[in-house]
């Protein structure tokens, strides 16, 4: 008997016919060309789908609940109130038991914000432009300024939204101030200035076939008819203004004419960008070369425009792999990554109680703004936290980063062999004599029960104590699934001290635990 085929929600972002405050509309209505190119597809395909456009995150449990379909073909780009939240879309779906195509949470937190994600690109050795992030309402730091030329961007966009020739500016000065406070006056978020490197534009598509990543030939951005003086970029009217000089002016060359050694060097770097990142299925990785033609990496975008006019189709269509069986190898991918975790979830316990391998040195340090999308990421990607959850972990870490040692929230991260592994977060309660909360432990799934989530409680046990504190609190719920979680404080000396029925939701009580200060002092 032949096997029945899978079924495939595709799951959009409904867009504002206006845009953003009238602004990008032209970017935003891009998505009907994609759910149109999958669903032509998955027609060939013979895979029945649905197409299901949503206006807002609140949206898609109810969209989720209601679908049969196994598989969700993930091209949602964006919200009607806040953008930023499409990046939670992968764990809310695997939420509820379905596969999800593209890149996870993780992969698309750490591309989305720009600043993160060149602060991770680095780290792994790989070659970025220098960079500075200036936060809104203050001013460039003539002190931490590298030579220009430079381009400013916002630090949270893409489509290169926010991003057109007058983002290039040559030197320091008031021209530079002036492009950077328009970007906090209309996108309300930082501006981040980059060293301009002057020279060719790549993009390079990299998919994955058999759960390997493979490079699509490199397509150059050809500004052979820009005349001088005029920015060769690939900014906002060359990707969305049909009528502009730019859009007819920057034709791809693809495959892109490069020597043998510098075509492996960026194939290379790509396939690193895309596991620095965590990205799946499919992505595309901007480079620029220099007038040496020293590489550098601009961006990778885990979730580009997938469209049959964008860079990606034009690079399947030059590899010789059709629209269709892209979108095969997709589904299959996210199928395949789904039953992984659920192998790994049915063999969670006896792998933790048989692995006894312990870290040989945990260090705790105070949180820097290079671990925030590191913390973010790990948090969203054990599952175990609802997107909800993740947003106030994010608007804790972001205050106790804004705010710095002498702020209410203290946060905390332990590193192994400098890699950042888990996350605390503590802070006296107000209105009492020295009780504190523990706010926050979180711990990376790959480092589970290795003993990290008992350093970092006993660690801000023993700050706390340092402050005057005499009361430890910590708060959870009653849900099943946090029974572990229960346990664990248990295990460490904390009683329950109160139960609050249905105070999360209905069937979901709050439940306080409390160790007073001087329980496990030695004698």
């Amino acid at each position: 008997m032949p096997r029945r085929k899978t079924s495939v929600l595709i799951l959009f972002n409904e867009p504002k016919l206006s845009g953003r405050d009238g602004a990008f509309a032209e970017s935003e209505a891009g998505v009907w060309a994609e759910v149109q190119a999958v669903s032509r597809a998955l027609d060939a395909l013979k895979i029945a789908y649905r197409a299901v456009g949503v206006r807002h995150f609140g949206d898609l449990p109810a969209v989720l609940s209601a679908s049969d379909e196994p598989v969700v073909f993930n091209l949602i780009e964006g919200f009607w109130s806040d953008p930023g939240q499409a990046a939670l879309v992968p764990t809310v779906v695997a939420s509820f038991g379905k596969a999800c195509t593209g890149s996870d949470t993780p992969g698309l937190l750490l591309s989305l914000d720009k600043w993160q994600s060149k602060t991770m690109l680095t780290a792994a050795g790989l070659p970025a432009p220098k960079g500075l992030i200036v936060p809104v309402g203050q001013s460039v730091s003539a002190r931490d300024l590298f030579d220009g030329p430079y381009i400013v961007k916002p630090v949270q966009m893409d489509a290169s939204e926010g991003i057109d020739k007058t983002s290039i500016v040559r030197r320091r000065g008031k021209a530079l101030n002036e492009v950077v406070h328009r970007i906090h006056e209309r996108m309300a978020q930082p501006a981040m200035i980059e060293q301009f490197i002057e020279g060719r534009e790549l993009n390079i598509s990299v998919i994955r076939r058999k759960g390997v990543p493979e490079v699509l030939p490199l397509a150059e951005i050809d500004f052979s008819a820009f005349e001088a003086g005029r920015p060769r970029i690939v900014g906002y009217e060359a990707k969305w203004l049909e009528d502009s000089f730019e859009f007819k002016n920057t034709p791809r060359i693809i495959p892109a004419p490069l020597p043998k050694r510098l075509t492996r060097q960026i194939c290379d770097l790509a396939v690193r960008a895309c596991q620095a990142l965590r990205c799946f299925d499919y992505c595309r990785v901007d480079f620029r070369l220099d007038q040496d033609d020293r590489p550098y990496i601009l961006e990778v975008n885990a979730n580009p425009d997938i469209s049959p006019d964008a860079g990606l189709a034009a690079a399947l269509e030059t590899a010789g792999i059709s629209y269709k069986a892209f979108v095969k190898l997709t589904i299959d991918s996210a199928v395949k990554r789904r039953s992984q975790r659920r192998v790994r979830a049915t063999h969670h316990l006896p792998s933790r109680v048989t692995d006894n391998r312990q870290p040989t040195a945990i260090c705790i340090r105070w949180c820097r703004p290079e671990d925030r999308q590191v913390v973010l990421s790990f948090l969203a990607d054990t599952g175990f936290f609802r997107p909800d959850e993740i947003d106030v972990a994010r608007e804790v870490l972001d205050s106790a980063l804004a705010e710095g040692p002498k702020g209410h929230y203290r946060s905390f991260v332990a590193e192994v062999d400098r890699e950042t592994v888990g996350w605390v977060c503590y802070g006296p309660t107000p209105c009492t004599i020295g009780t504190y909360d523990i706010y926050w432990i979180g711990v990376s799934s790959a480092w589970q029960g290795r003993g990290i989530g008992r350093a970092l409680t006993a660690f801000a046990e023993q700050e706390i104590r340092k402050h005057g504190g005499r009361l430890f609190v910590v708060e959870t719920s009653g849900r099943e699934t946090y029974t572990p979680t229960r346990r664990f404080y248990e295990a460490l000396g904390y009683r329950e001290a109160a139960c609050i029925p249905d105070f999360y939701g209905p069937g979901d009580p709050r439940v306080i635990f409390v160790k007073t200060a001087a329980a496990d002092r030695p004698a």
